[in-house]
């Protein structure tokens, strides 16, 4: 069970006060070049939205996972660029935490996808495979944190690309579709993360049926009762797949 990165909000007090519920936090997002950064401070002037705008976003990188250092969760960062060189330089300071590098490639706002970043990178999926591997090279382990239904955009061909660019994770949010979490599960051997709607024991097993690794949440991150409710559900369904292996097993 993990927490999915929420724009401006999702920092290193954020992933501590989920502690006892999840396994792993992304913060984020992050915008870590020029294009990116440009974007995000007009969707915070045009839209309200609430962005991280560090002056140094690598400083801010740096510091927020060495915040995180003393618990016990797995760290990961949800950075949105439209180039190479500032991906590279931070998916090494995740490396250097042992934090995953998530790579956005999610963000549906107009300005972001201008640049080149966000979902804009599901439909150029060579540009997708380059950042992939420049993050990998870099030593980090790589998400990529994706949606469904995005016109021309057969995520199944995404998710196999990625992974064999060097992805080991791919964090999905399904929009409604969730179904398509099948599709992914079936098309290659990342580690999988559901996203969207997971409030309760029902959105949790519908996704962990489908064959997703992990959930995660969104928007009530904040909100110790739903996420007592999804860990609870998670450990549940769990508990239950040992337990009918070492039935298999035994017959």
């Amino acid at each position: 069970m993990a927490l999915a990165s929420l724009s401006g909000e999702s920092d290193a007090e954020w992933a501590r006060a989920a502690v006892p519920y999840v396994g792993a936090a992304f913060l984020g997002g992050l915008a870590v070049d020029e294009p990116s950064r440009e974007a995000a401070r007009r969707m915070v002037e045009d839209r309200d939205r609430e962005e991280f705008l560090p002056a140094d976003p690598v400083a801010f990188a740096e510091a927020q996972l060495v915040s995180l250092a003393d618990v016990p969760l797995v760290a990961g960062l949800n950075v949105r660029s439209s180039t190479l060189g500032p991906l590279a330089t931070v998916a090494s300071v995740c490396a250097d935490h042992g934090a995953i590098c998530e790579i956005n490639a999610h963000c549906r706002q107009d300005e972001m996808c201008a640049t080149g970043a966000g979902q804009s990178l599901l439909t150029e999926p060579d540009r997708l495979a380059a950042q992939v591997t420049t993050a990998s090279e870099a030593g980090a382990k790589v998400s990529v944190k994706v949606r469904t239904e995005v016109p021309g955009v057969d995520l199944p061909t995404v998710a196999r690309r990625i992974e064999d660019a060097g992805a080991e994770v791919i964090h999905v949010d399904a929009m409604d579709s969730e179904g398509r979490i099948a599709e992914v599960v079936a098309a290659t051997d990342l580690f999988v993360i559901a996203n969207n709607g997971v409030r309760d024991r029902a959105t949790t097993r519908e996704y962990l049926a489908y064959g997703a690794d992990a959930v995660s949440i969104g928007r009530p991150s904040d909100r110790p009762t739903i996420l007592d409710r999804v860990r609870q559900a998670t450990e549940e369904w769990f508990d239950s797949e040992r337990e009918r292996s070492a039935g298999e097993v035994q017959a």
